[in-house]
């Protein structure tokens, strides 16, 4: 209890460099893209560590079939999502080692 409370301590102490480290963690998080894809790469869709989609590709043979179509839809978008939430949680452990703070010692989605 004691180590976290010290932990605490240093957090307020290192402030400045924490907002510093958080603005840069966010504009990282802007430039992570992960992708996901079904029906063989019929509908492609990326998403940004903001999650934000950021582009969706549909091949021609896809607008045929407009149940099949967003289905596909839903399933690279919920394939790129869960890669984008990978990869915001990996970049927050790197930036909370950066601060020398112990993963778990706050409740982050993700991080574990």
């Amino acid at each position: 209890m004691f180590k976290e409370l010290g932990a605490l301590a240093g957090l307020f102490k290192n402030m400045p460099k924490i907002q510093e480290e958080m603005a840069r963690h966010q504009q990282t998080l802007g430039t992570l893209v992960a992708e996901g894809d079904a029906g063989a790469g019929m509908v492609r869709v990326k998403i940004n560590g903001r999650l934000e989609m950021v582009a969706l590709q549909i091949a021609p043979e896809a607008l045929a079939d407009r149940e099949l179509l967003e289905d596909l839809i839903c399933a690279a978008s919920n394939q790129a999502l869960s890669k984008a939430r990978q990869l915001v949680a990996d970049e927050t452990r790197k930036m909370m080692g950066n601060l020398g703070l112990p993963v778990g010692m706050f409740p982050i989605p993700g991080l574990g």
